[in-house]
């Protein structure tokens, strides 16, 4: 085991302590650990490419990690009220598209590279900005104030945006590899 794996490991650990901390209402802490598996994402990904570490499991490890911690916080922002249910599904049922698609892919015999899009990477960090500024102001009603008039509700449809159109990529980007006649 690698040190980016350990790392995608380590964000995959804290994706229930995100959640508990939010649901038990420590939102300072929650927003901490949140920034902190955040960034981890980050660096797993520049040790990996700059230190030659990348590896098979890494490429399916990372993503899952991202997608399990993004998904988590969001479900559980949506149910607190705090962010808004629309978006909240379109978030999850994206990732389930996306993970779909590609198991999809696996079973008809196409094998799909784990390489994601540029487009991809851009909302990811809007997914993961939002919820952090939303964690941010739950945790500090400075940050709330400063956010909440229309920083929030801009990036809450920049990421709704990127989240469709990532997801519309992905999907025809599998539909044109996708072999003929099975």
């Amino acid at each position: 085991m690698n040190a980016p794996n350990t790392i995608s490991i380590l964000r995959l650990l804290a994706v229930p302590a995100v959640v508990w901390l939010i649901l038990e209402d420590y939102g300072a802490w929650a927003f901490w650990l949140f920034i902190v598996a955040s960034a981890s994402d980050a660096v797993d990904g520049f040790v990996a490419k700059h230190f030659g570490l990348t590896t098979d499991l890494g490429r399916y490890l990372d993503p899952i990690a991202d997608k399990t911690l993004l998904a988590a916080v969001y479900v559980t922002l949506g149910q607190a009220g705090i962010l808004p249910s629309w978006l909240v599904i379109l978030v999850v049922t994206r990732d389930v598209l996306i993970i779909g698609g590609a198991m999809l892919a696996q079973t008809r015999g196409h094998s799909m590279q784990i390489q994601p899009i540029l487009l991809s990477k851009v909302n990811t960090g809007a997914q993961m900005l939002l919820a952090a500024l939303v964690l941010g102001g739950v945790a500090y009603v400075a940050l709330a104030n400063v956010t909440s008039m229309w920083i929030t509700p801009l990036l809450i449809w920049a990421t709704a945006a990127t989240t469709v159109a990532s997801g519309i990529a992905y999907l025809g980007r599998w539909s044109l590899a996708a072999p003929e006649g099975r």
